[in-house]
């Protein structure tokens, strides 16, 4: 948006010196270094391969069922964690919750042939066990984000663990409704659009490759947050919130070759976890399975992950207590913003 001004003949000027100003904004904040994040205090509690399991104590304990954070594995985690204020985690633990992410970390060469199953069986499945024993709760609440929540979802199907809640935020479940590109989908379909040969020769898909992927996807919505930037440019506030959230979404993380694999042919094209046809090591996930109260949220601007996505998880659950809500958000700033830490308690307060 340009900056105009009126003269004696009502005729639109530019104002030279705000638009000049605001340009100079733009320019210092593409070339600052990364903004610095303040994440709530945290303790390492668990360990295993790249991942890390964090405890955030709460200031007051007020509840007995402590919230197990489970993120995509696409992003870092610390888009819950973003800011005083501005934390999904911080607000949690404000509210008197224990609180447990894993941070599946930076995967290398080394970790090419882990799968979905690797990450369910031995990293979900092993840090519930050890958030359990360390918080000595009887219980405990799966929060999933994204593709987390699709991972939190077959997990709570074959889980021996006491599940007591689980909350599934922004969750693809069933790829029948497509959002991507129309060509992407008839390429994957006819195969034309395949990565199995280039998964097989370089094992893992480096950062950049995963942020392509994204842009792509996304495209042309990956442009408006610029244009929303030099619109807002005089906002100091806005600002520094938008340096904080392009941070995060160019901080892309390599992806083993063989979860991207099974992503792709398994979740995606073969929507095998609603059609009951998925499996870990073995185990049949069956979503009736699940009995735990859940909770679905999906996010009336969400651009990624449609309602359509994520309703369809409540008839196929056998949870007795279930809630569909849908709230003002968009994807990322559902998280972003800590908005979901007062959506979650308004629900999980009663339950834990």
């Amino acid at each position: 948006m340009v900056t105009t001004t009126e003269n004696k003949n009502n005729i639109p000027s530019l104002d030279f010196e705000k638009e000049l100003n605001r340009w100079n904004e733009v320019l210092n904040v593409m070339n600052k270094p990364k903004p610095k994040i303040y994440p709530t205090p945290k303790q390492k509690v668990w360990k295993k391969n790249k991942a890390t399991l964090y405890y955030y104590p709460p200031e007051e304990k007020k509840y007995e069922v402590p919230i197990f954070l489970i993120f995509s594995l696409l992003n870092r985690p610390y888009i819950l964690d973003f800011a005083p204020g501005a934390s999904v985690v911080e607000g949690l633990v404000k509210l008197g919750y224990e609180v447990y992410l894993l941070d599946w970390g930076i995967q290398g060469y080394e970790d090419k042939e882990m799968n979905l199953e690797d990450y369910i069986d031995d990293f979900i499945k092993k840090g519930v066990q050890r958030a359990l024993r360390h918080s000595s709760a009887n219980e405990i609440t799966l929060l999933g984000y994204c593709l987390g929540g699709v991972l939190a979802s077959i997990y709570a199907a074959i889980a021996e663990e006491p599940i007591k809640n689980l909350i599934v935020a922004t969750v693809p479940i069933d790829w029948s409704v497509n959002t991507l590109p129309d060509k992407w989908l008839e390429g994957l379909k006819q195969g034309t659009l395949n990565m199995d040969r280039w998964i097989d020769v370089y094992g893992i898909l480096p950062a950049w490759l995963v942020y392509g992927l994204f842009q792509a996807f996304n495209s042309p919505i990956n442009n408006s947050p610029y244009v929303n930037l030099l619109a807002r440019a005089d906002d100091k506030r806005f600002v520094k919130s938008w340096s904080r959230i392009n941070n995060w979404m160019n901080d892309q993380v390599p992806f083993a070759g063989e979860t991207f694999r099974q992503i792709m042919n398994d979740i995606i094209i073969e929507n095998k976890v609603i059609k009951g046809e998925f499996s870990v090591r073995g185990k049949k996930v069956d979503l009736k399975n699940i009995k735990s109260n859940l909770l679905a949220i999906s996010s009336k601007n969400d651009n990624l992950v449609l309602e359509e996505q994520s309703r369809p998880i409540m008839d196929l659950v056998s949870s007795e207590d279930k809630t569909f809500q849908k709230v003002e958000a968009g994807h990322i700033n559902l998280a972003l913003t800590g908005k979901l830490a007062g959506i979650a308690d308004q629900w999980l307060k009663e339950r834990s």
